[in-house]
């Protein structure tokens, strides 16, 4: 089975990136094994390394960032979801990236992003950071620029609402999942 992770791109007081985050993880678990990465687990410094991760074939990174490099290693492809912060995504969640060498390496990522304008210009640059560690974004992102607190239950389901919608949310989700795991087990059974 498919390996997903979703990575939440927030660890501040307040946030509502892990109520989209959980809703993410309990739809994409009817089709694949999955697992929610909360950044608030991984507390790394800033990214303060002489060589970038790519080019250091003798690098030795400190134990908070190896559990990190260790755990995304693991998995087929990924899901972040994103705030957008002053029009773009968290610091938090471009430092997680910048640490990582070749564990996404040939990985897709589906990008899931909130705010005022949907979270548009947090996917904007995650488009540009991901392919410099050798991964790539799927064509489909969600754009959710709702209340998240009205629209994603304390249970992580989507309010009976937006469900109908049959341009909304939950069928937006359900093509990203289909295609996320299609190029997940398609990049697979390409390196093997």
């Amino acid at each position: 089975m498919t390996k997903l992770a979703v990575i939440i791109g927030s660890t501040r007081q307040g946030r509502q990136s892990d109520r989209l985050a959980n809703w993410v993880a309990k739809e994409a678990a009817k089709k694949a094994d999955v697992e929610v990465l909360d950044l608030r687990d991984y507390s790394m410094p800033f990214f303060d390394e002489a060589i970038s991760p790519r080019y250091n074939p003798e690098r030795q990174p400190v134990p908070e960032v190896k559990k990190w490099l260790d755990k995304v290693a693991e998995f087929d492809g990924y899901f972040v979801v994103t705030p957008e912060y002053n029009r773009s995504t968290s610091a938090v969640l471009k430092n997680a990236l910048d640490t990582l060498g070749y564990e996404a390496n040939k990985k897709p990522f589906a990008l899931v992003a909130h705010g005022s304008s949907g979270g548009a210009q947090a996917v904007a640059g995650l488009r540009i950071t991901l392919p410099g560690i050798g991964a790539f974004t799927i064509p489909e992102a969600l754009f959710f620029s709702d209340h998240l607190g009205e629209s994603i239950s304390d249970d992580f389901e989507l309010s009976d609402e937006k469900k109908a919608n049959p341009y909304g949310p939950q069928t937006q989700l359900e093509t990203q999942i289909d295609s996320l795991i299609w190029y997940a087990d398609a990049l697979k059974a390409a390196s093997n």
